[in-house]
């Protein structure tokens, strides 16, 4: 009862409608029993994931020194946004109006219009583009052991999605956010596992590679969309989306506990990110490839590393797709779980379990038929990761500590915050601009269901 309480008051929609009625979302997905270790395994899996291996690219397309130099400040400026996200929360908690969800904070401090109409959508957009994407880059891993094991193999591209997405349909099931906490301990372990694979991958490839080339490729016009599209990646590497959702899951007194989360997060970060991109771009100059792992693979048939390393690496990956997909599904279960599940029932009754099999497994579905139809989503999903995850991890969150402690015009804090909101929403536009010219440039090649 006491949980139930605790809900009805620090859930902002709930409150805003009715005291008296219980938040089954808050109150089924969103429970506050986390410690901040287990708050920093759900950071991790939310950032270090497999969309890592595509930083050698982006450095490809910066350069050495700026391609670095885009990599410390994406670390500085999110691990300062997160952190500004997280004080905002406390604050409001400390008053007793705990918020349990990025709308809830967008509700209180910009207005109604917003969290519902703007900080909502993107957040799902986003979200469960993360999940279709997950999807399709597990489909695309299983083709490639298959391939491996199978050299000449006729099986689909498409049904290896089918075949991945009949996993993450099971993994849907789990009943909340915090009861994924072992799981995401295994996917800390998993990214750390991958991505010294792919480092040393690389060194390996690199030692016995012929000279190579770090000039930057294409004309003027070309060099520049290329810089934005690849601070657009290592943006979208670096973002989040579910900063307040975490938050939620760890169980009060909240203060303090996400700033451990983060710097456990941010070791993990600094880890893999940086060695990766930089043993990548260093080994394969500015041939790197969208996904480092395939430059391991040679047109002829041929590996630079041993096969089963190959393998081993690319399963690797796979398994933490599953845990990444599971965590970008938790909002869209919390929305879910508020519009179909009862809170006056137990959360394991017949009434309430049988909508959460439907109504997640149908999202899975979708999700599922999404990445088998359209195997060029990536570049779709360049497009809403531009669209949202600058604005929503780089400048809400200075906007929001801006309108909530309201510091000084006259000190620095307010106007770095300012300067990272109009940096970071300039950079959203023309990111967006160069992911749809990708997207342009690339339509001809696309067709459903394609076996790519």
């Amino acid at each position: 009862m006491a949980a139930e309480e605790a809900v009805v008051g620090h859930g902002r929609d709930v409150a805003a409608a009715d005291p008296n009625q219980l938040d089954a979302g808050a109150l089924f997905v969103l429970k506050s029993k986390g410690s901040w270790m287990h708050c920093g395994y759900h950071l991790t899996t939310s950032i270090v994931a497999p969309a890592l291996l595509s930083l050698p690219f982006a450095l490809a397309s910066l350069g050495w020194a700026p391609g670095v130099a885009c990599l410390v400040v994406g670390a500085v400026v999110t691990f300062y946004s997160y952190n500004l996200l997280s004080l905002v929360l406390d604050h409001y908690a400390q008053l007793g109006r705990r918020q349990l969800r990025f709308r809830d904070m967008a509700h209180d401090i910009l207005g109604p219009g917003w969290g519902r109409f703007y900080v909502g959508p993107i957040q799902f957009l986003v979200c469960f583009g993360a999940v279709v994407g997950q999807v399709l880059l597990g489909g695309q891993s299983m083709k490639t052991i298959y391939l491996i094991a199978r050299p000449g193999g006729t099986m689909k591209l498409h049904e290896f999605v089918i075949v991945f997405g009949a996993f993450m349909l099971v993994l849907a099931q789990i009943p909340s956010f915090h009861s994924l906490r072992h799981i995401n301990l295994v996917s800390l372990l998993l990214c750390l596992s991958y991505s010294a694979c792919a480092a040393a991958g690389s060194i390996h490839a690199g030692t016995n590679a012929p000279q190579r080339d770090y000039s930057l490729p294409g004309n003027g016009q070309d060099r520049l969309f290329g810089a934005l599209n690849a601070i657009a990646i290592i943006a979208t590497t670096y973002g989040n989306g579910i900063i307040p959702e975490i938050q939620a899951t760890v169980a009060p007194p909240v203060t303090g506990k996400m700033f451990k989360g983060l710097c456990l997060c941010y070791a993990v970060v600094v880890a893999t990110f940086f060695s990766v991109a930089i043993s990548g771009y260093w080994a394969f100059g500015n041939r790197a490839q969208g996904y480092v792992l395939a430059n391991f693979d040679l047109e002829d048939g041929t590996t630079l590393v041993p096969k089963w390393f190959l393998a081993m690496t690319t399963s690797l990956t796979l398994l933490q797709l599953a845990a990444v997909g599971v965590v970008y599904l938790q909002p869209t279960n919390e929305v879910l779980e508020g519009l179909c599940a009862d809170p006056r029932k137990d959360q394991y009754s017949a009434r309430n379990v049988t909508p959460r099999l439907i109504f997640r497994s149908l999202s899975i579905v979708v999700a599922t038929l999404l990445a088998a139809m359209l195997p060029f989503f990536g570049d779709i999903n360049a497009v809403i990761g531009a669209f949202g995850f600058l604005p929503l991890d780089f400048a809400v969150p200075s906007v929001f500590y801006n309108l909530t402690f309201k510091p000084s015009k006259r000190g620095v804090v307010f106007w770095l915050n300012t300067a990272i909101a109009v940096i970071s929403s300039m950079l959203a536009l023309l990111g967006s601009i160069s992911a749809v010219r990708q997207v342009a440039l690339d339509a001809k090649t696309y067709k459903l269901f394609a076996n790519v």
